[in-house]
């Protein structure tokens, strides 16, 4: 009997140590505002969790800042939406490849009143000039994320040169969701993501106004850190992130993400 119990009492602890060590099991993904505040995160994580015990911390920041916690390895993934700021951390060795995963689009928000009367348009530079001839409150996050980024590509290509000196320019340094709150206060225009945007609960007198654009296209990219260059990167378990949110179940349990009956993320993994 005392022996039974000194062999159960071992598989207990084995049991219980092994136990301790899956659900130790952790990835840091630094990522963007608009995944998070989207809720993308909240659905996709789950069932990843469930598949492979590895938990998923995320750090939902603007593209740059996103990109530069992956510079400094505190990050195992980085999972963010500027291509061209993508294509920079590959070249300079912070990680191996970049695979996109997912799209959607960008959208123009304003007043319903449309003091610019830019309103059904399909070019969002045209609107964009329309906004800065008339004078009209134009609010920007003005924190280097993917979507700042993509506002101030479109204000080049309108050859507008826009800056926080402009009375009617307004720059928040924020994410996505506190950027319209203060449009929503201000009752200016505002670049979003569409998916931030139909998840926004304080939308006050604001509408999408143009959309449609194909300079909207907004893509995602996922990058897993480089060992390499931080030997503390969970290589592996990233690894195993990566692998799962570009799989067949990945890309369908992104797609299955809705509000209102409606896809907020489409996903163009290469197969």
């Amino acid at each position: 009997m005392k022996n039974l119990r000194s062999i159960i009492s071992a598989l207990t602890l084995s049991l219980l140590l092994s136990t301790a060590v899956y659900a130790q099991k952790s990835i840091v993904v630094s990522s963007t505002t608009s995944t998070e505040q989207s809720g993308l995160f909240g659905h996709i994580l789950p069932p990843f969790e469930k598949k492979t015990g590895i938990q998923v911390k995320v750090v939902a920041v603007g593209t740059g800042q996103a990109l530069d916690i992956g510079r400094r390895g505190d990050a195992d993934v980085v999972f963010v939406h500027d291509k061209v700021a993508e294509e920079k951390f590959v070249a300079e060795g912070f990680t191996d490849k970049r695979i996109e995963v997912m799209y959607n689009d960008f959208v123009l928000i304003g007043p319903k009143s449309d003091p610019a009367k830019v309103a059904g348009g399909k070019d969002i530079q045209a609107a964009l000039k329309k906004i800065a001839d008339s004078k009209s409150t134009f609010v920007s996050r003005g924190d280097k994320s993917g979507t700042h980024a993509a506002e101030l590509r479109y204000w080049k290509g309108a050859d507008i040169a826009v800056s926080a000196n402009l009375p009617w320019y307004k720059e928040t340094g924020s994410g996505m969701g506190p950027a319209l709150n203060t449009a929503s206060g201000m009752n200016g225009y505002i670049l979003s993501d569409r998916a931030t945007w139909l998840t926004f609960k304080n939308r006050g007198d604001l509408a999408i106004l143009v959309q449609g654009d194909p300079k909207l296209f907004n893509q995602y990219g996922v990058m897993l850190v480089s060992s390499a260059k931080h030997p503390n990167v969970k290589k592996a378990d990233g690894q195993a992130f990566v692998d799962w949110i570009t799989s067949k179940e990945g890309q369908d349990t992104i797609a299955a993400y809705k509000v209102g009956g409606e896809q907020l993320f489409f996903p163009n993994a290469k197969k």
